[in-house]
């Protein structure tokens, strides 16, 4: 665990979910070879399966945007039947055991919510899939808003965390995620960052700017006991 300096106790903590929360290979993996063999049936796309690396490394990037890193010659029917086979996938993967969040996410949720800090969620996501992991791993009741790109429209994190400040009158919250959208998500809204380096799937100047930076979640109990404020 590394900190820069002082942190000031939050009233609230705004959750990145893939990488953070989510185990999201566990998923998605499965998810993507399948829609893939689907593609190719249907006649949307021919050739080998992209690397799985290239889908892994765009993660918490607008949907959009992954499929024309993955499949930059497909056409926008092919990106939208993408988009709607792995919200299929996905949500009939999350019926099994085998996708999992992070150790001890929700014992240190609960604790953080015992400590009084609003949670949230943020994520680039679409809605249906960011609610059905909260309600299959049965931590809908922990968060006071789930936010998705899909439901809300917003052209960036940015845009997204600003109105969830907004619509809870946040001042002082800590935006926790692994990716460099959510370390600028918070800087640009003017909050403290919380860099998580557990998931592997960045570079490594991934977490440039973050004010901390933690290798497991329950971590951030001990950065929030020593905050403060």
């Amino acid at each position: 665990m590394e900190r820069n300096g002082k942190l000031v106790k939050p009233e609230a903590m705004i959750f990145d979910m893939d990488g953070t929360l989510f185990q999201t290979e566990t998923l998605l993996l499965p998810a993507y070879h399948k829609l893939f063999d689907i593609l190719r049936e249907e006649g949307h796309h021919s050739g080998e399966t992209p690397n799985e690396q290239l889908m892994l490394g765009s993660l918490g990037m607008l949907l959009e945007d992954i499929w024309k890193r993955v499949l930059p010659e497909g056409t926008p029917e092919a990106h939208k039947r993408a988009d709607e086979l792995l919200l299929q996938l996905e949500l009939e993967g999350l019926q099994g055991s085998d996708a999992v969040l992070y150790p001890e996410v929700v014992e240190t949720l609960e604790e953080l919510k015992r400590r009084g800090v609003r949670l949230f969620v943020a994520s680039n996501g679409l809605e249906h899939y960011v609610k059905g992991i909260c309600e299959a791993r049965g931590m809908s009741y922990l968060f006071e808003g789930l936010y998705s790109a899909g439901e809300h429209g917003t052209a960036s994190k940015v845009d997204l965390v600003a109105l969830l400040l907004k619509n809870h009158g946040i001042e002082k919250a800590w935006m926790v995620g692994d990716r460099s959208s959510d370390v600028e998500a918070g800087k640009k809204n003017g909050q403290t960052v919380i860099g998580c380096q557990y998931a592997g799937f960045g570079k490594d100047q991934e977490l440039k700017g973050s004010d901390a930076i933690i290798t497991s979640f329950p971590q951030l109990l001990e950065l929030h006991a020593n905050s403060t404020g």
